[in-house]
């Protein structure tokens, strides 16, 4: 999970200055967690409290009420309304990744990730989204490679992942749709050789910068099961005490063991 954490606070301050480089700054002063790493620590949270789903996200989102929301989000979070809004935006998809570290079947995987992805964001779209980066987590925290990750999300969510970041990047622009950056978030993944590279990706591309890092980060975090402990430092003093409590909460019960031990000093 934090590998999401990490890549959404790097991503925050491209999202309004959008990139197409990976030589970058991964943290400046103005670095600072958003949305994604609530709602992903709410989801995380929910999974620990064995709680709903729904319950976990109103109660920490309405913690957290100016960290850039989605307009429908928003309204949706502050009203009494517990219905969904058939969003197709790639919301469900950047708050998913606990679900790929927590559960143990594919099967259970993709029902839990329609389970977080349908309060909010019912629409096929929104939910597909949400699978295909929750069975990017599970396949590769459980030892597939990333040609077999490749293959079976393409043939399972008919994405075209046989492109590049290198092909991507120069066109690419700022789209928050499930179908037009869960994709990209994937194969940022799919590209480099090491965590930091793989958000470094995802930011260049020039678009959603801290959703798609986000998304590409826990994929990468269950795959390279390491992420540098500057990085996990830099996390711990961005994000508030409760936030970085239930965070280490998570991985007492679900942490790569590689990780575990760092997250928790």
């Amino acid at each position: 999970m934090i590998g999401a954490l990490a890549g959404d606070i790097i991503g925050s301050v491209y999202e309004a200055h959008p990139i197409k480089t990976k030589n970058f700054p991964l943290f400046k002063r103005r670095s600072h967690f958003t949305d994604d790493s609530v709602l992903t620590i709410a989801i995380g949270k929910a999974i620990i409290d064995k709680g709903s789903y729904l319950a976990y996200v109103k109660k920490i989102g309405r913690s957290y009420p100016h960290c850039g929301y989605g307009g429908s989000f928003i309204r949706w979070l502050l009203s009494e309304s517990t219905q969904p809004y058939h969003s197709f935006g790639n919301g469900a998809a950047m708050r998913v990744s606990p679900v790929g570290f927590a559960f143990e079947s594919e099967e259970e995987v993709l029902q839990q990730a329609q389970e977080t992805a349908e309060i909010t964001h019912n629409h096929p779209e929104g939910i597909k989204g949400a699978q295909a980066v929750v069975l990017a987590v599970y396949l590769a925290r459980t030892g597939k490679s990333k040609e077999e990750i490749r293959s079976t999300l393409a043939a399972e969510f008919e994405y075209d992942l046989d492109r590049t970041v290198e092909s991507i990047r120069p066109t690419y622009h700022f789209d928050i749709t499930c179908q037009g950056s869960v994709p990209e978030a994937i194969i940022a993944f799919l590209d480099p050789d090491s965590y930091e590279d793989a958000v470094r990706n995802a930011v260049s591309l020039g678009g959603d910068s801290d959703t798609l890092a986000c998304m590409t980060g826990g994929i990468a975090e269950a795959f390279y099961r390491e992420i540098p402990k500057n990085i996990i430092k830099e996390v711990k003093s961005r994000l508030t005490e409760d936030l970085w409590a239930s965070t280490k909460d998570f991985y007492k019960s679900f942490g790569i063991k590689e990780l575990k031990n760092l997250v928790l000093e």
